[in-house]
């Protein structure tokens, strides 16, 4: 656990970094004056919002733990071991929500193995959750029916290959002829194949991605809130593509929490297609990414706390390599 606390602090000194490297790109003179005018209630809105996005995460974790058959887990620590995941938040491809599954083992004895895939189910209906938010926002600006085109597109293809066996199982093997770490998750991802197979079942796609993406507007909301708190009147269906494009693309590359990617093609999209100025929309980023991000992180370690308390032998002998690796999905 230290390991993965010197992992996050790594992480946020990088954050600082990219967030002061774009303050100074940007000017800091018009960032100052952006928050000089900015209602911080705004901030508190988003921050809001971004917790109404883990609790409708939350009830798909518990539609998936009840699919697995998985009972007799008391519904507050359920919900805490959910929120403890994003501890680890900021882990390239936010693999380390696998986090999760260790502390329902030591909690309750339930196997890795059998919880573990629930991220990959999570991640999955996430890119279908979030592509469906793309073809939304994307009506809202000239030239967007062609993004609604690919994104539904993308949909489909995700659909087709969850719901082949066999695609499945030739992607696997793909990933088995990869080198380094990513090739060694083949393995566990064949014996976790079972958990997948039930979680990622059409039938089984619907309330998750409906979840999904009414989780993922609330924080498309949040940034479209925290633009109103600046007096921009940027519509909700752009703030909503804007948003949801950068998570997705951030979420893509192998960075510890999109930083960087997601922070520049946030600002490149509301200074470009939203005409928002530079300084409000350096200043926008920002806030919104503590709002979501970083608030996320913050969360997380007050649920790990809270569980801690409820079951003192928590992580007690844990390990640092004792969280499995798990296999990257946006």
């Amino acid at each position: 656990m230290k390991t993965n606390i010197r992992r996050i602090l790594v992480a946020m000194l990088l954050g600082v970094c990219v967030y002061m490297g774009l303050a100074v790109y940007s000017g800091l003179g018009k960032i100052r004056d952006s928050l000089a005018i900015f209602h911080y209630s705004a901030f508190a809105a988003a921050c809001g919002l971004a917790f109404g996005n883990y609790v409708l995460r939350f009830l798909k974790w518990e539609f998936y733990l009840s699919r697995l058959e998985i009972r007799g887990i008391p519904k507050v620590d359920s919900f805490l071991t959910f929120l403890s995941g994003f501890v680890l938040t900021v882990t390239p491809g936010k693999v380390g929500e696998v986090f999760k599954s260790l502390v329902l083992f030591e909690t309750h004895g339930v196997p890795m193995t059998k919880t573990a895939p629930i991220v990959v189910a999570e991640r999955a209906t996430d890119v279908l959750g979030i592509v469906v938010l793309i073809v939304f926002g994307s009506l809202g600006f000239s030239g967007g029916l062609v993004w609604a085109g690919v994104g539904t597109a993308l949909v489909v293809a995700l659909i087709v290959v969850i719901a082949s066996e066999k695609l499945s199982m030739k992607l696997i093997a793909l990933v088995g002829r990869t080198p380094g770490r990513i090739g060694k998750l083949a393995p566990k991802l064949e014996a976790a194949y079972g958990s997948l197979a039930t979680m990622l079942h059409p039938r089984n796609l619907f309330v998750p991605t409906l979840l999904s993406a009414a989780a993922w507007m609330l924080e498309c909301l949040a940034l479209w809130v925290i633009l109103r708190g600046f007096g921009q009147t940027t519509s909700i269906p752009l703030s909503t593509f804007f948003y949801a494009t950068s998570t997705l693309v951030g979420a893509i590359v192998p960075v510890p929490g999109g930083l960087g990617v997601t922070e520049s093609a946030l600002m490149g999209q509301m200074t470009e297609l939203g005409h928002v100025d530079r300084g409000i929309a350096t200043a926008a980023m920002i806030l919104v990414r503590f709002a979501t991000l970083w608030f996320a992180v913050v969360v997380g370690f007050v649920a790990l706390s809270l569980m801690k308390r409820r079951h003192p032998g928590l992580l007690a002998d844990a390990k640092p390599a004792a969280t499995p690796a798990a296999p990257t999905a946006p």
